[in-house]
């Protein structure tokens, strides 16, 4: 009999009242979140390859380094391309790395940390740890990303999650969403280019600062000048038909967030299979225009937090 892991990794469940989470050690990856039994986000199998990048821990950079190209410190690197179709780096560097709990953690039913280490390489050459916590309470599933850089330079860095938010059998179109942010970063092409910040009022079907049903709108775009709550912090939800419903909630660390609806060819089975909200520490391809671009010292650590619950 094997002894191997699943393919996600090692399997930790946590739980509290409602909620229950598995956490692949994977690229830390959320792999389902459920409260009072309906999934919260959109699962995979433990036995199964991650799809789509759902539920992971994005780090060193959210979404697209454009050719996987950039200048950091006036040296230039070259990434791999991680998204060949489009020629980009994509979504970091942590998705396939293999988190472990370290022995000095507090672990208990409704907690986990895992740690991993991003080491120096073409393209990043920079030495990163990274603590993923995940804890369930009564508020849902809290998520801290804590990273610190145990390298002698400095290093460009940004994370974010990327939970596809669950819609229920009434399908995506149905679902009433809410978003709020005032501006939205359009893209060029189908390599998906960085293009001009514009007012959500310019482009109105992407504006949902307003709850409205979603429909057949099509979005892969990131979201920016965030209205916040007079605690600081920002909601994106999702609600079904039925009045159920799903909410992501991050801090200040994130002044952005990416939405995708998931458009695929239709009649696969990913297709809009649910919401993807990404709050991120920076927009796409930050590594190049600098925007809210983290820059870790030697020894210093950068921590951003996101809730995900249900929608009651």
């Amino acid at each position: 009999m094997s002894t191997n892991p699943p393919l996600s990794g090692h399997q930790f469940r946590i739980r509290h009242g409602k909620y229950e989470a598995i956490i692949a050690s994977i690229g830390a990856t959320l792999r389902s979140l459920t409260g009072d039994g309906r999934d919260l986000v959109v699962p995979f199998d433990a036995d199964e390859v991650r799809p789509a990048y759902r539920g992971v821990t994005l780090a060193p950079w959210p979404n697209r380094v454009v050719d996987g190209r950039y200048s950091f410190n006036g040296v230039q690197q070259q990434l791999a391309l991680t998204e060949p179709a489009r020629g980009h780096a994509l979504h970091g560097l942590a998705c396939w790395l293999d988190f472990r709990p370290e022995t000095y953690v507090d672990a208990s039913p409704n907690h986990v940390e895992l740690f991993a280490m991003i080491e120096p390489q073409a393209g990043y050459p920079h030495r990163i740890r990274l603590e993923v916590a995940y804890r369930l309470d009564d508020d849902g599933l809290h998520t801290t990303v804590t990273a610190t850089n145990m390298g002698p330079s400095a290093a460009p860095y940004g994370t974010g999650p990327h939970p596809y938010l669950a819609v229920g059998a009434a399908g995506l179109d149905r679902a009433v969403v809410s978003i709020p942010a005032a501006s939205i970063a359009t893209t060029v092409g189908e390599r998906l280019l960085p293009g001009e910040v514009v007012s959500v009022a310019e482009v109105p079907e992407f504006d949902f600062r307003q709850a409205r049903v979603l429909g057949d709108v099509a979005i892969d775009h990131a979201y920016g000048d965030i209205i916040r709550e007079p605690e600081g912090l920002a909601r994106v939800t999702v609600q079904n038909p039925d009045c159920s419903g799903v909410q992501l909630v991050w801090d200040e660390a994130c002044p952005w967030v990416q939405i995708h609806t998931a458009d695929l060819t239709a009649g696969h089975p990913g297709h809009r299979i649910g919401l993807a909200v990404e709050p991120m520490t920076c927009p796409p391809d930050a590594f190049n225009s600098g925007t809210d671009l983290v820059v870790l010292e030697p020894g210093a650590s950068h921590t951003a937090w996101w809730r995900i619950a249900t929608l009651d």
